[in-house]
């Protein structure tokens, strides 16, 4: 007795689909899993027979092959459950195969029969679309993500005995389709209002003074530009970057799509809530951080912070303190804006479109260069020197905002002009992103932080005297072709703020002045 059931794992971020082959013969009762499958997998001979014993089936007494097809790509996780037992209850006759026929079955069971939800859902799906699968059988926990994959039939399962169709008097699976029009709506009011209120690292509104920073923050928002703040403790770095995401416009629906499959893929959506994730991702790994935690890694790789950072914020804070061999990686997501991990069977690439958003002192103590009252820099130059080796020249050369932050000399008086909220930064964002789409015509174009050579030149319209000053720059400040182009995309940047058609020569101006570290020996 034979038989095929369609299931699917993930494979980094992507969904693979597997064919779990179920024999039954007359031999020694015993059930063995082949193809490579990893403990998780193993132990799914116990949890099946106790959940068929407690759903009323009976579990074959004689000699049971697993097949998990294609056999040389490793399985890992708990999700080819559910299959595992259908095809034992197809191949022994207790149900008919028909229905599972261009059908998928996701889940994992518990010993009494219960379904419960896996990771992974959305990129299993989206995988099982694309090669035309119908059907989707999969647990109740995991209908949230799912009903964001269209023109499938989903199907949610609480118990394995749900499987019958017999004993359910033919009435079929629980159909699940949510109308989109119940979802959310991108963009709209509604939303961005529920995103000023809550909003819980503060209002920008609250900073007292660095109205350049606040100016530094609002550039690299609407442009997606890496920012590094520098200067002494206490001067209000960390707190501003953390009101960062606060002035980010919600993700659009294929952004919000790529970022809950990440997560998904990760399992941080089965605590809580499974709707999809409309708000940019602010990550903030602590500096023990090991590499692999940070682009990711395992036998078979899953996402670091890089990536669970997609289409969000990247904070690195006390920069220094990152291992060096840490801070390295980042250098080729900076650039391609993606992670590639190499396998000895398989190269994995994971998506990395990051905002890196960092912060350090100048010195281990802070006070260097901003002595004031009692506070004197203690510490020599050799310890100085070894905390600044921890950043490497091309780190810094891909980080297009650095400026120094200093310490207030007075509190503002409540007289002074009011500071720019939060609510308000973010609709000048929205709208110098919407002046960039209408003046590349409204076409689907790469973001400038992403286009480099001659796409970036032929995308910017620049005046005579703003290049004149731009290539003064380069020889008098010695930067890199890199940097040269980072300061283009900048001024872009802050022309689109300004809602400028052309880049002015006090554009390239500005985004010289923010690149405070191409003019010290750091």
């Amino acid at each position: 007795m034979f038989s095929i059931i369609h299931s699917a794992s993930v494979y980094g971020v992507d969904g693979k689909s597997i064919s779990v082959e179920v024999d039954i013969s007359s031999g020694l009762p015993q059930i063995s899993i082949v193809g490579l499958p990893d403990p998780a997998v193993r132990e799914s001979v116990e949890r099946v027979r106790a959940a068929l014993k407690n759903s009323g089936f009976t579990f074959p007494l004689d000699r049971i092959t697993v097949n998990l097809a294609p056999a040389d790509l490793r399985k890992e996780g708990t999700a080819f459950d559910l299959a595992i037992a259908a095809g034992i209850l197809t191949a022994s006759g207790q149900i008919s195969a028909a229905p599972f026929e261009k059908t998928l079955l996701i889940g994992e069971l518990s010993l009494n029969g219960k379904v419960r939800p896996v990771p992974g859902v959305l990129a299993m799906l989206e995988q099982a679309k694309r090669i035309g699968f119908e059907r989707i059988l999969l647990p109740s926990g995991n209908v949230k993500e799912a009903v964001w994959i269209s023109d499938m039939e989903l199907f949610a399962l609480n118990h394995l005995n749900e499987l019958d169709l017999f004993k359910r008097k033919q009435e079929g699976w629980n159909h699940i389709r949510v109308p989109r029009d119940n979802m959310i709506e991108f963009g709209s009011a509604i939303t961005q209002a529920a995103l000023d209120a809550n909003n819980e690292n503060g209002d920008f509104g609250d900073v007292i003074g660095q109205h350049q920073a606040k100016r530094a923050m609002l550039i690299a928002a609407a442009g997606k530009h890496n920012i590094l703040l520098t200067g002494p403790p206490g001067t209000g770095k960390t707190m501003m970057i953390r009101r960062l995401p606060g002035i980010l416009p919600l993700l659009t629906e294929q952004e919000a799509l790529e970022v809950t499959k990440i997560y998904s893929v990760a399992g941080k959506l089965l605590e809580g809530s499974q709707d999809l994730i409309t708000q940019a991702p602010f990550r903030a790994p602590h500096h023990t951080i090991s590499a692999g935690g940070l682009i990711g890694g395992g036998a078979i790789p899953k996402p670091g912070e890089v990536t669970l950072a997609h289409r969000g914020i990247l904070f690195l804070d006390e920069l220094p303190e990152f291992p060096r061999q840490v801070l390295e990686v980042m250098r080729q997501p900076l650039e391609d804006r993606i992670v590639t991990i190499s396998r000895a069977k398989a190269v994995f690439q994971f998506p990395a479109h990051i905002m890196l958003a960092a912060s350090l002192n100048p010195c281990p103590c802070g006070y260097l260069g901003h002595e004031y009252g009692d506070k004197r820099c203690t510490c020599g130059s050799a310890m100085i020197s070894r905390y600044r080796s921890k950043i490497s020249g091309p780190l810094l050369d891909r980080i297009d905002l650095q400026l120094e932050v200093p310490r207030p000399i007075a509190l503002e008086q409540p007289s002074a002009s009011p500071s720019l909220t939060s609510h308000q930064m973010r609709q000048m964002v929205i709208h110098a992103r919407a002046f960039r789409l209408a003046r590349m015509g409204n076409k689907s174009v790469s973001p400038i932080t992403e286009l480099t050579g001659a796409a970036l030149r032929q995308s910017i319209d620049i005046m005579p005297d703003a290049i004149s000053l731009l290539d003064h720059a380069f020889d008098a400040l010695g930067i890199s072709m890199r940097a040269y182009d980072r300061i283009l995309k900048l001024a872009r940047t802050i022309a689109d703020l300004e809602a400028r058609d052309l880049v002015q020569a006090e554009h390239i101006a500005e985004a010289i002045q923010f690149r405070g570290l191409d003019k010290t020996v750091f």
